[in-house]
């Protein structure tokens, strides 16, 4: 990982959920905010998103879940991640996700969770200021 130029994130939506208009909304809110965003497309199954990540360089992962299915897609992708010892890309997420199951997902490492209705700026602000840790640090 570089750490120079556009911090890269990989925006996913994986499963069975068709419906892309969040992910879409933050994958140009990071774009104008002049981060590089690789978006894979709709029902991507974990082991496409975290190759895609691992391919592309990639500093994050942005999933959008609104099928339910979040603990278990969370779960694979850093499953994934630690076994390509790719931990250091950071994992956050979106979606219908019950506030009672966030403490369990950073538990298992997602670095950060947005509900429905998060700003845009929220999440731009969050990718700049945890994702790339400063020089030194």
């Amino acid at each position: 990982m570089s750490g120079t130029g556009p911090i890269r994130v990989v925006v996913a939506k994986p499963g069975l959920d068709g419906h892309d208009r969040g992910a879409k909304v933050i994958a140009r809110a990071l774009r104008d905010a002049g981060m590089e965003v690789i978006y894979t497309g709709l029902h991507q199954t974990p082991e496409q998103i975290v190759d895609t990540a691992i391919q592309e360089d990639a500093e994050a992962i942005g999933l959008s879940i609104l099928s339910g299915a979040h603990m278990t897609l969370f779960e694979k992708v850093v499953e994934l991640l630690r076994e390509r010892d790719a931990l250091d890309i950071k994992l956050f997420g979106g979606g219908i996700i019950p506030d009672d199951d966030i403490p369990r997902l950073k538990e298992l490492g997602v670095a950060e969770i947005f509900t429905p209705g998060a700003a845009t700026t929220e999440v731009v602000e969050w990718v700049r200021a945890h994702v790339r840790e400063p020089a030194g640090a």
